[in-house]
């Protein structure tokens, strides 16, 4: 019997362990990964952007942990000598009416208690001379980290603090069993007096194991890449993003610079035929079904039409891809950019068409429910740590 088993070992499964070790050494504590290493999925893929917190609503989860995230995430990296570096990031807008659009971002970022800066075509052009615009906001706080490595990090000490990482062990039933939880699993029973649930990607299936309707269905969006050729990667220095539509849920296509000198261009946001589909050719007709009898999809597909095809022209056309890029800086071509690998959001989506805007999470008498958690949730990985950690009371 183990007091805690976090199901997920994801960046913030990892951290969350991590933290409960640290707030209870004497408990005993099992991480649970139904793949062979850690990180594999969200984690994984991660673009490895330090977000600084401007674009969520003031006092939500999600502005306060990625802003506090994006300082403890930095300390964290520094402490252990892990690669990172604070490059900050130009938010530009290109058309006129992304003007206002871009005045109300900057405001959030203030109320959000962040040193943001108007600052001027000419001043975007000192920090990238490539970029083309109307006028930019700079944000000091954005850097770049290597999550993979992040995510070793914390496993080593959730292992040193006395923990056990259990791969290719895979959740198959949840029972309630009075004052501990029975997991069956692919390598057996484990039974905990606490579970908290970091799925991820199958956090709503999990969280309907144990009995929890989280109101929401994970619907997964593949985010797809492109990276300039080594010779073209002078063309960005650091992170250069558009003016997002507020009505549409996605930061829209931006540059990446890489942890490790890439620079990766995207995502556009298409809907993945399967939980875990990282190509355009993995399907799941299980899965699929399910986004499809889900109204909250077809809600959702209708509110945002436009938006919705033109992801779905820029995942078949390079060339709509690039007219994309070249909003932002005119002189990509087509022979400047290679395919490379995508990412999957695990994005709850409620029954009404309304995507879940902060991140979720659910608590009972014995289980805590992670159902929620995409992006920024990688910066923010200690600060969700901390505050799953507090919401449990002292143990004797």
């Amino acid at each position: 019997m183990y007091d805690f088993a976090v199901i997920g070992g994801g960046i913030v499964g990892l951290s969350t362990a991590m933290m409960l070790g640290k707030k209870f050494p004497a408990a005993s504590l099992v991480v649970i990964e139904k793949e062979s290493q850690v990180a594999y999925h969200q984690t994984g893929h991660n673009s490895g952007v330090i977000h600084s917190g401007i674009y969520y609503k003031p006092g939500s989860f999600k502005a306060k942990f990625t802003r506090a995230g994006s300082q403890s995430m930095v300390e964290f990296c520094q402490q252990h000598n892990l690669p990172h570096e604070v490059c900050g990031k130009v938010i530009v807008a290109t058309k006129d009416k992304e003007l206002p659009l871009l005045d109300n971002l900057y405001k959030r970022g203030l109320e959000n208690g962040l040193k943001v800066k108007k600052i001027s075509p000419e001043a975007v052009k000192e920090k990238e001379p490539y970029v083309s615009c109307l006028a930019g906001i700079y944000v000091p706080t954005s850097g770049i980290a290597d999550y993979k490595k992040v995510c070793k990090k914390y496993a080593e000490i959730i292992e040193q603090q006395g923990g056990e990482i259990k791969l290719n062990t895979k959740v198959l039933q949840i029972k309630n069993e009075g004052n501990y939880k029975l997991l069956e699993t692919s390598q057996g029973d484990i039974k905990a007096k606490l579970i908290i649930n970091c799925g991820g990607l199958y956090s709503d299936r999990l969280a309907q194991l144990d009995g929890v309707n989280p109101q929401a269905k994970i619907v997964p969006f593949r985010g797809e890449y492109y990276q300039l050729t080594p010779e073209k990667r002078y063309l960005v220095k650091s992170l250069i993003y558009p003016v997002p539509n507020p009505e549409f849920p996605f930061l829209g296509v931006h540059f990446t610079k890489m942890i490790d000198g890439s620079i990766h261009a995207g995502p556009n946001a298409v809907l993945s035929l399967k939980r875990e589909g990282y190509k355009k050719t993995d399907f799941d007709l299980k899965e699929f079904a399910e986004v499809m009898a889900y109204p909250g999809f077809w809600k959702l597909a209708a509110k945002h039409a436009d938006e919705g095809i033109k992801e779905i022209v820029r995942s078949f056309s390079k060339a709509a891809f690039v007219k994309s890029l070249q909003q932002l800086i005119p002189e990509v071509t087509d022979n400047d950019i290679l395919p490379c690998e995508a990412g999957v959001r695990a994005q709850a989506l409620r029954m009404d068409g309304k995507l879940v805007e902060d991140f979720l999470i659910i608590q009972d008498e014995h289980a805590l429910h992670v159902c929620n958690a995409p992006s920024p949730a990688a910066t923010a990985s200690l600060e969700i740590g901390k505050y799953i950690v507090a919401q449990i009371p002292e143990r004797n």
